[in-house]
């Protein structure tokens, strides 16, 4: 199924913008702003009172203080993380970690509490064909995690939970199958990389891995065109103390929306989300000069996907991840055993 304008479930849901989708953490606070808009990417803040306690480190920032370690397994699809220090460590689904025998893209949003011991965490590959050492990389361990999967096919691949078993199906529609899956994110790291190549006008593949969603990232060029992007959005997600959320829409469709229970989380998560969201944009740029959806439109898609049919798993610490499904969107909620929330992720089909 296509992106969608969800003009048809705006008319549905036309109860006030701070009604009806918020979990109770925000109830009767939530507001929704914008758009701010830059080329073909439109953001929508949402803002709301922000929980209290203290803001957990970033997995970036743990990584950088090496107070967390992510070891290499020698499983494509199962890494092992730890946090050695005292203090709980946010893990966002999509964080990408650079080094090991591959690239990998972690799928699940989790919490790890202080002196967590080695838990396994879900991954995909976004580096095919490499196993071995790159340069001077340590092929045990990754030592970054400054960017996030900027490819929404890929995050169709690895967190749709609905089987689609044609294997001649559309990106990112697949069946849960983990090796379909695999094969799923391979495919769609080469389409973004073709596509970003057209859009910057020279190849973004780095000749030490060409297949390394990362390295593609940081490409000179591409690099430049981000930046335009950032200077015109970066600041509107730093103005107001009260943002704890964004939508972002492509081209004039909705993409994706990420909520946290603090503006200090959204803050920290801020520029490595908007630095994605610019690098998508750049890969899907057309000609057309996109109208941004409304207000209301945004407000259905957060109603719809939060009214599907919900699905809950245990997480392999102190989490549970929710998953509810609806025609034209999905929700992802990590949660808390003892109660609270820590990640809203809403993803259209």
């Amino acid at each position: 199924m296509h992106r969608r304008n969800f003009v048809s479930l705006a008319a549905a849901f036309a109860a006030p913008l701070w009604m009806g989708w918020a979990g109770p953490a925000h109830a009767d606070n939530i507001r929704i702003t914008g758009p701010v808009v830059h080329a073909n990417l439109a953001l929508y803040f949402i803002h709301g009172t922000s929980a209290p306690g203290k803001v957990p480190l970033t997995l970036e920032e743990a990584l950088a203080k090496g107070v967390v370690k992510v070891i290499e397994t020698g499983d494509v699809n199962t890494l092992a993380i730890e946090n050695l220090g005292d203090d709980e460590v946010f893990v966002q689904s999509g964080d990408l970690v650079k080094g090991g025998k591959q690239d990998r893209a972690l799928t699940v949003s989790m919490l790890l509490p202080p002196k967590s011991g080695r838990i396994p965490i879900a991954a995909f590959c976004v580096e095919e064909g490499r196993w071995s050492a790159r340069g001077g990389e340590d092929v045990r361990t990754f030592a970054s995690s400054s960017t996030s999967v900027y490819s929404r096919a890929a995050k169709m691949a690895m967190k749709a939970p609905e089987p689609v078993p044609s294997p001649n199906s559309p990106i990112g529609r697949v069946g849960n199958d983990t090796g379909a899956r695999q094969t799923e994110v391979w495919r769609s790291v080469r389409a973004a990389q073709d596509t970003l190549s057209r859009n910057v006008g020279a190849p973004v593949a780095a000749p030490q891995s060409r297949t390394s969603l990362q390295l593609a990232y940081e490409n000179e060029k591409l690099q430049t065109a981000r930046a335009a992007y950032l200077k015109a959005l970066q600041p509107a997600g730093e103005k107001d103390s009260d943002i704890v959320g964004y939508v972002f829409a492509i081209n004039g469709k909705i993409n994706s929306a990420d909520v946290y229970p603090s503006n200090g989380l959204f803050r920290k998560m801020w520029a490595k989300s908007i630095a994605a969201n610019a690098t998508e944009a750049i890969g899907e740029k057309s000609a057309d000069a996109p109208t941004s959806p409304t207000l209301a439109v945004v407000q259905a898609f957060l109603d719809a996907a939060e009214r599907g049919k919900a699905s809950e798993k245990k997480l392999p610490v102190n989490g549970l991840l929710e998953t509810r499904v609806a025609n034209e969107a999905l929700y992802f909620e990590t949660r808390r055993l003892t109660g609270g929330w820590v990640h809203k992720n809403y993803l259209v089909k």
